[in-house]
């Protein structure tokens, strides 16, 4: 996992991999408040990027999940939310499993799980040996999102 600010990307974007590196700078060179809702293409079907608002729901109400074949860039474009996070060997039972229908897999918890905040202009970079409970409220109050998540296919990497 990697948690940053957009604003550090002229430091550190040499430090990632190409295909990382291709994701930020979608994110970097796009008016993202101009974007649809719904799937972007950026590179074939090996980087896309997914558009969404929603409301933020208690963490209770929040499933952790895991991909198997694309790595997520969770960016927050306006708001900020909670993500549970914590190393896929720490999850407990299986809840859900679509991995062959839309490569997401649901889990019951997160033993030791983190949580960390993010507010607009922060990313999270979550690999498949990442386990993670997106979208969750900070504090008791419902937040308004937008996020665009950006997901490479992990064998472009």
């Amino acid at each position: 996992m990697i948690v940053g600010h957009l604003l550090n990307m002229k430091n550190e974007m040499s430090l990632y991999p190409v295909a990382l590196q291709q994701g930020l700078k979608f994110l970097l060179e796009t008016d993202l408040s101009l974007l649809a809702l719904g799937r972007h293409e950026v590179q074939d079907n090996k980087i896309y990027a997914m558009v969404a608002e929603y409301e933020t729901q208690p963490k209770e109400q929040r499933r952790p999940e895991a991909h198997e074949k694309y790595l997520d860039i969770q960016y927050i474009c306006s708001g900020q939310e909670m993500i549970g996070s914590g190393p896929l060997a720490a999850v407990s039972e299986i809840d859900e499993d679509c991995l062959k229908a839309r490569d997401v897999i649901f889990y019951k918890g997160i033993a030791a799980e983190t949580e960390i905040v993010l507010s607009q202009g922060m990313f999270a970079v979550y690999f498949p040996w990442d386990a993670h409970r997106p979208n969750c409220s900070v504090g008791e109050k419902p937040c308004k999102v937008r996020k665009v998540v950006v997901k490479i296919r992990i064998d472009v990497l």
